[in-house]
Protein backbone atom coordinates (compact mmCIF):
# COMPACT_ATOMS: atom_id res chain seq x y z
CA UNK A 1 0.00 0.00 0.00
CA UNK A 2 1.43 3.70 -0.99
CA UNK A 3 0.89 5.14 2.57
CA UNK A 4 2.22 8.62 0.84
CA UNK A 5 -0.64 9.28 -0.50
CA UNK A 6 -2.48 8.84 2.29
CA UNK A 7 -4.20 11.95 3.80
CA UNK A 8 -4.85 11.54 7.70
CA UNK A 9 -5.11 14.10 10.32
CA UNK A 10 -2.05 13.64 12.56
CA UNK A 11 -2.90 15.45 15.64
CA UNK A 12 -4.91 14.52 18.33
CA UNK A 13 -8.54 13.46 18.02
CA UNK A 14 -10.81 12.37 20.26
CA UNK A 15 -12.65 9.11 19.26
CA UNK A 16 -15.38 7.56 20.86
CA UNK A 17 -14.43 4.11 22.41
CA UNK A 18 -17.99 2.79 21.22
CA UNK A 19 -17.22 3.06 17.59
CA UNK A 20 -13.92 0.51 18.10
CA UNK A 21 -15.85 -1.92 20.54
CA UNK A 22 -18.99 -1.96 17.81
CA UNK A 23 -16.74 -3.38 15.79
CA UNK A 24 -15.26 -6.48 17.65
CA UNK A 25 -17.78 -6.66 20.83
CA UNK A 26 -14.27 -5.99 23.09
CA UNK A 27 -12.34 -2.87 22.99
CA UNK A 28 -9.14 -5.05 23.99
CA UNK A 29 -9.56 -6.98 21.20
CA UNK A 30 -9.84 -3.85 18.89
CA UNK A 31 -6.94 -2.17 20.59
CA UNK A 32 -4.78 -5.95 19.75
CA UNK A 33 -5.86 -5.70 16.40
CA UNK A 34 -4.86 -2.23 15.73
CA UNK A 35 -1.60 -2.63 17.13
CA UNK A 36 -0.53 -5.85 15.06
CA UNK A 37 -1.80 -4.32 11.92
CA UNK A 38 0.39 -0.71 13.25
CA UNK A 39 3.14 -3.37 13.65
CA UNK A 40 2.84 -4.60 10.13
CA UNK A 41 3.05 -1.12 8.98
CA UNK A 42 5.64 0.05 10.87
CA UNK A 43 7.80 -3.45 9.49
CA UNK A 44 6.42 -1.59 5.87
CA UNK A 45 7.76 1.57 6.02
CA UNK A 46 11.03 1.01 7.11
CA UNK A 47 11.55 -1.55 4.42
CA UNK A 48 10.18 0.70 2.09
CA UNK A 49 12.93 2.95 3.46
CA UNK A 50 16.16 1.43 3.35
CA UNK A 51 15.12 0.46 -0.41
CA UNK A 52 14.84 3.63 -1.01
CA UNK A 53 17.93 4.87 1.49
CA UNK A 54 20.19 2.26 -0.28
CA UNK A 55 19.54 3.44 -3.88
CA UNK A 56 21.28 7.21 -2.78
CA UNK A 57 23.80 6.25 -0.26
CA UNK A 58 27.46 6.17 -1.94
CA UNK A 59 29.95 3.39 -1.58
CA UNK A 60 32.02 5.37 -0.33
CA UNK A 61 30.64 7.45 2.88
CA UNK A 62 32.54 10.26 3.99
CA UNK A 63 31.43 12.44 6.28
CA UNK A 64 30.70 15.56 3.95
CA UNK A 65 29.08 12.95 1.20
CA UNK A 66 26.73 11.51 4.60
CA UNK A 67 26.48 15.36 5.51
CA UNK A 68 25.65 16.67 1.87
CA UNK A 69 23.53 13.94 1.13
CA UNK A 70 20.29 15.47 -0.40
CA UNK A 71 18.38 12.89 -2.24
CA UNK A 72 18.86 11.13 1.35
CA UNK A 73 17.68 13.94 3.20
CA UNK A 74 14.65 14.25 0.56
CA UNK A 75 13.54 10.81 1.03
CA UNK A 76 13.90 11.30 4.73
CA UNK A 77 11.46 13.93 5.13
CA UNK A 78 9.18 12.12 2.72
CA UNK A 79 9.13 9.88 5.45
CA UNK A 80 8.56 12.07 8.50
CA UNK A 81 5.65 13.35 6.20
CA UNK A 82 3.39 9.85 6.35
CA UNK A 83 1.16 9.65 9.47
CA UNK A 84 2.13 7.26 11.83
CA UNK A 85 1.54 3.59 11.82
CA UNK A 86 -0.91 4.02 14.98
CA UNK A 87 -3.00 6.64 13.05
CA UNK A 88 -2.93 4.23 9.76
CA UNK A 89 -4.37 1.94 11.27
CA UNK A 90 -6.84 3.06 13.34
CA UNK A 91 -8.14 4.37 10.15
CA UNK A 92 -7.97 1.32 8.64
CA UNK A 93 -9.73 -0.74 11.06
CA UNK A 94 -12.46 2.08 11.26
CA UNK A 95 -13.26 1.97 8.05
CA UNK A 96 -13.21 -1.75 7.40
CA UNK A 97 -9.92 -2.26 5.60
CA UNK A 98 -7.91 -4.68 8.31
CA UNK A 99 -9.27 -8.29 7.73
CA UNK A 100 -8.42 -10.16 10.77
CA UNK A 101 -9.10 -13.76 12.59
CA UNK A 102 -9.28 -15.54 15.46
CA UNK A 103 -7.04 -18.15 15.79
CA UNK A 104 -8.49 -21.85 16.39
CA UNK A 105 -8.62 -22.36 20.64
CA UNK A 106 -8.60 -26.00 20.33
CA UNK A 107 -5.36 -27.72 19.81
CA UNK A 108 -5.39 -31.61 18.65
CA UNK A 109 -4.22 -33.87 20.75
CA UNK A 110 -2.47 -36.62 20.03
CA UNK A 111 -1.11 -35.43 16.64
CA UNK A 112 2.65 -35.04 17.06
Amino acid sequence: MNYKKLKLETGAITRNVKDFEAKTGNIYEAIVIMAKRAKQISTELKEQFKEEAERYASKMDTLDEIIENKELIEVAHSYEKIPKPTIIAMYEFLNVKIYYRYADSEQEEGNQ
